[in-house]
């Protein structure tokens, strides 16, 4: 995957590691560069686990999708961040995203 369509994946790191360092700026721009990125992960995800799914070994073919999921992660650690939309403040600037815990006493 990553040898096939390395020129998309080299110009997706440079951005994934701007994001990691200042996501607030870069994360519209994350977005639309990493969609493109997440139909190539899903595209090769179904080629490796079609075959699995149809076949007596259909039970591993969820492992073997989080295993490749997980090596995708190694490489790109932000990649569940994209499509996170940016709150804007009154002042303009992006806030961060927070997610509130759920208390269930």
């Amino acid at each position: 995957m990553l040898d096939e369509n390395s020129e998309v994946f080299n110009n997706f790191k440079k951005l994934h590691d701007e994001y990691a360092l200042n996501p607030d700026p870069n994360q519209i721009r994350f977005n639309s560069e990493g969609e493109k990125i997440l139909e190539i992960v899903r595209e090769y995800e179904n080629r490796l686990c079609s075959a699995t799914e149809r076949g007596m070994y259909n039970k591993f073919s969820v492992k073997l999708a989080e295993k490749f999921q997980n090596e995708v992660r190694n490489h790109f650690p932000m990649i569940d961040h994209i499509g996170l939309i940016p709150n804007e403040a009154e002042n303009g600037k992006i806030e961060n995203f927070f997610l509130k815990k759920i208390n269930l006493n």
